[in-house]
Parts: structure tokens; sequence; C-alpha cells
């Protein structure tokens, strides 16, 4: 059972698709014909994306990588590559706050500020590098990196880490756009707003209280809360054949601001 079929063919790498928002935009992919390759460290979330795909009748391929592990990295593209020959889309998804809070800036440590970098930057970075030799000899290509609200602003976190590396993935995302234009390579930026789509963002959430929920909601010029599959669409929009011309660019998914 699948659905358009406007991915059938292609090869598609998604991080960090152990749950939340890679896992719906993994499942979205599979559904629309794509061969799909999926990676995170958290291997029972990833157990659980593919059994959700499995029920569905389509079939996603997961490995267990850190994304800020360049050596890993590249191993699995490699890997990708030996058996499909290709890799069309890249879904650069892994990140998140790595179960930190918002603290003083006092009291952040060097590691904790590293951490975040590694999972949000250095993930992205080595994930598209590792790709864009096999896309610049086909002559074509998408990277899509997700970012966050956060980059573009503050975060709502606290979290000073967040909101820095989120904005240098955002740099990161124009800078390549216009390196490796030449050879037909996109590279777009999705920037979701807040989400309920894993268990930090449940804490967070949480944590707002009554009128901290209702205050975050009433923000939103459409009065509710985003889904996951918000996200997976405007993904799937900036890997399709109708973005061929947009590069470079950062889509708000936010419901309105």
């Amino acid at each position: 059972m699948t659905g358009s079929e406007r991915f059938a063919g292609q090869t598609v790498i998604v991080t960090g698709a152990g749950h939340g928002f890679g896992r719906t935009i993994a499942h979205a992919f599979a559904w629309e014909g794509a061969d799909v390759w999926t990676c995170d460290v958290n291997t029972e979330g990833l157990g659980e994306t593919a059994r959700l795909v499995y029920h569905d009748g389509l079939t996603i391929h997961t490995r267990a990588v850190d994304v800020g592990d360049a050596a890993a990295v590249g191993a699995f593209v490699a890997e990708v590559v030996a058996e499909t020959g290709r890799v069309d889309v890249l879904v650069n998804n892994a990140g998140g706050v790595r179960g930190q809070v918002g603290r003083p800036l006092e009291a952040v440590s060097p590691a904790d500020w590293h951490a975040i970098f590694a999972v949000n930057v250095d993930g992205a970075f080595f994930f598209a590098q590792a790709v864009a030799s096999h896309m610049k000899e086909r002559r074509s290509g998408r990277i899509i990196n997700i970012s966050s609200g956060a980059g573009l602003g503050i975060s709502l976190t606290g979290i000073q880490a967040y909101a820095s590396a989120k904005a240098a993935q955002i740099g990161l995302t124009r800078q390549l756009a216009h390196e490796l234009g030449a050879w037909g390579i996109t590279v777009n930026n999705v920037a979701p707003g807040f989400v309920r789509s894993n268990p930090t963002t449940e804490r967070q959430w949480e944590s707002y209280g009554e009128e901290g929920q209702r205050k975050l909601v009433d923000g939103i010029a459409l009065k509710r809360l985003g889904t996951p599959e918000d996200i997976a669409n405007a993904v799937l929009f900036f890997a399709s054949e109708g973005a061929g011309w947009i590069t470079g660019q950062v889509l708000s998914v936010d419901g309105g601001k």
C-alpha cells in the first residue's frame, strides 16, 4: 500500500528517525514510494518507527548511527550508496537538546555546549559532506535541514547552545546552497515552531502549565499547535520537483507568528 509514488526510485536518508519529526518524515517518504534509509542513536525508537511503517505495508532501513561521529556517518552513507547506487534526498533532522534544560549562562559547561552543537550542527555538516560527491556525480540532489524557530529568534527552552546551534545550521544551509548549486543540488531549511512531537517537547509543554500553554497557543496566528505531519509536508515540498528552483531558503512552519 503506497501513496502517490512521486518519490519512486529515489533513495532518501532521514537522520534522527527514532521518534517525532524524523519518524513522520521517514514514513511520509516511504508512503510516497522512496527507498528510505534512517538512522538514530535511539535504536528502540528506530525499531518502533520501522514497525509503524511495516504496519502500512511499507519498508525502511534502520541503522544505529551517531551523527556527531564523522567516520560512522561516512560508513553509513557508503553503505547506502553501495546498496542503491545513489542518494537523492538527505534530511538532516537529528538534533535536540540532549536532555539539557535552561540554566544561567554561568552554569553551562563546555561539554554541554559542545554536545548540542555536535548533534545539531556537526551532524548536518558531516552528512552533507558525505553525500556531496554522490550528488555531484549525478548533478542533482536535495538536502533539507531541520532547524527551529529558535534559530531565527530566541529559544523557548532557554538553552543558549540550542538557539546558537540552530542559527548556525541555518547559516550552513545558505552557505552550502551557494557551494552546491552549480551541480543542481538544492539546500533548504525547515524551521518548525513548537510541536508536541517527542518526550522532550511533552515535558516542555507540561512545564508551561495551563496559563503558559494558553499563552503560547494564543500567540500563534492559526490558534493551534502544529503536528509532525505539518513539518513532513514542508520537507516533502522541498524534496519535490516543484521546488527545483528554490535553494538557500528557510521556511518557517509555525502556524504564523
